[in-house]
């Protein structure tokens, strides 16, 4: 990541630590412009801010703990107001959550839940000061997968901060994932048929019925799990790679079989770069193989 300590607008305010301008609150274009993260274990994740967007507002969180690899991918909504915030926030909320339920001997199902609720929770705060309640009723349609509709409290240009999110544990013992939004999560197997694990939230045109934010519904996030019986690689990635590489087969091909899972994260996101790069890309492998039983 290109460290910067000056704004590229102003030219004299400091750049805070969500990487808008102290004095103006212009967004950085190279704040979190490209950053790689691995973990024990082989885990890697790759996010990149594309060919034509001025912020990467996807965030990721990567922790390992004893057997349990728990990464989180989170998708800003990018017609909301700050929305990298409200990525970065959900992501490092949720990791958070996840691990320490999981030190403290939670079953994985319940760990990812709790995980996902505090992590919206955690969005909603950061609008807490100019929102006021929603009436009673479902939530507004979003006018596209990231582009919100006005909220019946909001103003024109101040949408509430609003993200996607998509988490995942990985372990001997099986892979599990919580969703809400249209984050994805894939499991692809050395040997085998890949599959997608997820479902998008979407409605008409593809716009947007769940995500994370204080114009959202309540937390109801989606789970799954699966059971290996080969190797293989729990991806959680965003639209910025799913577009290029829309079904598990194709995403299947760009992904190496060898443990070098860094390598591969940077070979999807390049992917995705030279396919066009219209969107924000984020992939994070988590790599699962099942116990071996005698016999």
């Amino acid at each position: 990541m290109t460290e910067m300590t000056c704004c590229v607008s102003c030219g004299g305010g400091t750049v805070a630590p969500d990487g808008h301008c102290w004095d103006c609150g212009t967004p950085q274009p190279a704040f979190r412009s490209h950053l790689e993260l691995t973990a024990a274990g082989g885990a890697a994740g790759v996010s990149d801010r594309g060919l034509r967007r001025a912020v990467n507002a996807d965030a990721m969180a990567l922790v390992r703990v004893g057997e349990w690899t728990v990464g989180v991918v989170c998708d800003g909504v990018s017609m909301s107001s700050r929305p990298e915030r409200a990525a970065q926030v959900a992501a490092d909320t949720g990791a958070a959550t996840t691990v320490a339920l999981l030190r403290a001997g939670a079953l994985p199902e319940t760990a990812l839940t709790e995980g996902t609720i505090r992590a919206a929770r955690a969005v909603t705060a950061l609008a807490a000061p100019r929102m006021s309640p929603a009436p009673p009723g479902p939530p507004p349609d979003r006018r596209s997968p990231d582009q919100p509709a006005l909220g019946p409290s909001d103003k024109p240009g101040e949408n509430p901060p609003a993200c996607t999110y998509v988490a995942g544990i990985a372990s001997p013992d099986g892979v599990w994932t919580a969703w809400i939004g249209d984050s994805r999560a894939y499991w692809l197997p050395r040997e085998g048929t890949p599959m997608t694990l997820t479902e998008d939230d979407t409605g008409t045109h593809d716009a947007l019925s769940a995500w994370l934010g204080a114009d959202a519904a309540g937390p109801d996030p989606h789970l799954r799990s699966y059971r290996p019986h080969t190797p293989g690689v729990l991806l959680l990635c965003t639209d910025g790679l799913w577009r290029h590489l829309p079904t598990p087969a194709a995403l299947r091909t760009r992904t190496t079989r060898g443990t070098d899972h860094l390598h591969t994260a940077r070979a999807l996101v390049t992917h995705a770069l030279t396919a066009g790069g219209e969107d924000n890309i984020t992939a994070l492998l988590l790599p699962a193989a099942p116990r071996s039983h005698p016999g």
